[in-house]
């Protein structure tokens, strides 16, 4: 009895090691990576960037309609401040702080004429006031269908939002507000001219257009003072020809005299609502590539696609699968101080960071040894297993 108890010990001995090992590693493998790591700058990171030395203010695309229940559709990645309301004004308040800190100068602030938008628009405008934070407006005229929106409405919701906001100084970036119209290419000449006028552009607004591309900006130049690309789903590394969509966009655009808005994406994945194609973060690489693209095409502004549209995966906002790693990369990239994250809003609504989901195709060599560490520990551990049950075989045999 005493000998069948001593190889049971020992049988235990050689197989609880192995399965600890397994289980920690499994674990590690679920948290996020060491923010520290991720802040040093890497060698082709410069500290100072040409945005800085050449005053051109950055923005990031941002979103105000969700709502807790937003966060349970088509979501890979959830934010660190967890299910948020766009109408709290903790979490303006902090999105604003960050942006601040990351060296971004103003939102772009996606909206149409809706109660459901214009009571987080109001919040945003009145946090931006109080921390000097600049704001665009990006008017959405396609409907969820993507169709336009009839012109009176797009007329009436715009000489709304110039009425109300038209004179904050929030939306003075170029001297007087700045409306990106969203879906332009949807919408005819003579529809574009008849909101044009009613507005007084450029009189009273910048009337920007989302053409894009050079002959389709060229050819309705007159109707716009300016153009921004929402460029989101291109991979700056791989889509044929992507500098020079942006270079011809940017030279026809400044051949009218108007302002131009590079676009910036840190990576791509819109498959859970429909969409297809995938760029991968690479880490930061694409963001930096991107990046460098946009300011090479001599812009007005930049513009990050986006601080939070998480269906899409283009946030660059705190999350559970980026922690701050793309708050980091921007103030590296502003030639802002290092970030440091300012978490000041109430502890009921932002917690401690979780375990979140990782998008396959970000898993680099790193990723890829610790599954091939993990698959050997697991065999090791159920070989143990084996043994232990071959010893118990032999003994009841004996």
């Amino acid at each position: 009895m005493t000998s069948l108890l001593n190889r049971r010990a020992a049988s235990r001995l050689v197989v609880l090691p192995l399965v600890t090992s397994a289980l920690m590693l499994v674990t590690s493998m679920g948290r996020p990576p060491d923010v520290r790591a991720a802040r040093e700058p890497g060698p082709d990171v410069p500290r100072r960037s040409a945005i800085e030395a050449g005053s051109v203010p950055v923005f990031a695309y941002y979103y105000v309609w969700f709502r807790p229940g937003s966060w349970d559709r088509a979501k890979t990645d959830l934010p660190l401040l967890g299910a948020y309301d766009s109408a709290d004004p903790a979490v303006v308040a902090q999105h604003i702080r960050w942006a601040r800190e990351a060296g971004i100068n103003g939102f772009i602030v996606s909206w149409k004429h809706e109660a459901r938008l214009d009571a987080p628009l109001a919040l945003l405008v009145d946090e931006a006031r109080r921390q000097n934070f600049k704001l665009i407006l990006l008017y959405e005229g396609l409907d969820f269908q993507r169709n336009p929106l009839p012109v009176s409405q797009v007329s009436s919701d715009l000489q709304w939002f110039l009425a109300t906001y038209g004179s904050n100084p929030v939306f003075d970036v170029w001297g007087q507000p700045a409306v990106i119209w969203s879906g332009t290419w949807k919408f005819s000449s003579p529809d574009v001219a008849k909101v044009r006028a009613t507005l007084r552009a450029r009189a009273k607004v910048l009337l920007l257009g989302s053409e894009r591309s050079a002959s389709d900006f060229a050819a309705r130049s007159a109707l716009f003072d300016g153009d921004a690309y929402y460029w989101s789903s291109a991979d700056p590394q791989l889509t044929p020809g992507y500098q020079k969509r942006l270079d011809d966009l940017a030279a026809a655009v400044r051949a009218s005299g108007g302002r131009w808005v590079a676009p910036i994406v840190p990576g791509f994945d819109a498959r859970l609502v429909g969409g297809s194609s995938v760029v991968s973060r690479r880490s930061g690489d694409t963001y930096r590539a991107s990046w460098a693209g946009a300011v090479s095409s001599d812009p007005s502004a930049l513009g990050i696609i986006s601080w939070n549209e998480f269906s899409e995966n283009s946030h660059i906002e705190p999350s559970r699968s980026n922690q701050y790693s793309y708050l980091d990369l921007t103030a590296q990239l502003t030639g802002s101080p290092p970030f440091k994250p300012d978490t000041q809003v109430l502890p009921n609504v932002i917690g401690p960071p979780a375990d979140g989901p990782t998008d396959s195709s970000e898993l680099g060599p790193a990723v890829a040894t610790r599954e091939q560490l993990l698959s050997w520990l697991v065999t090791a551990a159920l070989l143990g297993a084996i043994f232990v049950s071959a010893v118990r075989s032999r003994t009841r045999t004996a």
